[in-house]
């Protein structure tokens, strides 16, 4: 079947009112995983930016900026204190993604979606995502398997990953709906959460098959 997706789409389209990528990752026993969500907003000429990492008997590191400048050419984000890039080394295939920024250390994932007051600590992700499936069809977009090779080097030493599962999606849009990955069947894992300056959360849960979608309780 041929692909209804060109190499240049990887990349950004001009015509989209909004467009997202998203990287996430995480160790083979569940033990730690992080993310990145990056959404262009050209006519106001920002972009958010969000990255969290979890960590077995450690806080949740969490850095967001809702009003970087939009990135000139490419996909770098330079605002004050927060460094990122996203680089498309081969279309469909291979990604560098990292950042260099100060997180805030969150013993309750739950303050994410408030004024998110911690304890600052330093966070650089130097990771490089190669694909390991096909593409598939999302909402506006598709999404990917991979594995990601690198480091994330913290202030209490570093997290070395070696072929750790991985997952990215690439949306654009007039509008986007909020990131959401299959539901986890139960809420247990480390958590990662956010409120969208539009109000939408995107609630992810670290589960034994990788980061869910945490549906909410009824009742």
């Amino acid at each position: 079947m041929t692909s209804p997706w060109a190499a240049a789409d990887e990349l950004r389209h001009s015509g989209a009112a909004a467009e997202e990528w998203t990287f996430s990752f995480w160790t083979g026993d569940g033990s730690a995983g992080g993310l990145i969500l990056l959404r262009l907003l050209p006519a106001s000429r920002t972009c958010w930016y969000w990255s969290a990492l979890v960590r077995a008997g450690h806080p949740l590191l969490h850095v967001n900026d809702w009003e970087a400048p939009l990135p000139r050419v490419g996909l770098t984000v330079r605002s004050n204190g927060l460094w990122a890039d996203h680089v498309c080394e081969a279309p469909f295939e291979q990604w560098t993604v990292a950042n260099e920024t100060y997180a805030v250390a969150l013993d309750d994932p739950a303050d994410a979606l408030g004024r998110a007051f911690g304890t600052s600590a330093p966070m650089a992700f130097d990771l490089e995502w190669y694909a390991v499936a096909p593409l598939t069809v999302v909402g506006d977009g598709y999404e990917q398997q991979g594995e990601v090779h690198g480091v994330v080097e913290l202030g209490g030493g570093a997290l070395e990953l070696q072929a750790a599962p991985a997952h990215r999606t690439h949306r654009w849009a007039g509008a986007l709906a909020p990131w959401t990955l299959a539901p986890a069947v139960a809420h247990l894992g480390r958590r990662a959460v956010v409120r969208l300056p539009d109000g939408a959360i995107v609630d992810l849960v670290l589960t034994a098959d990788g980061w869910r979608s945490r549906v909410p309780r009824s009742g």
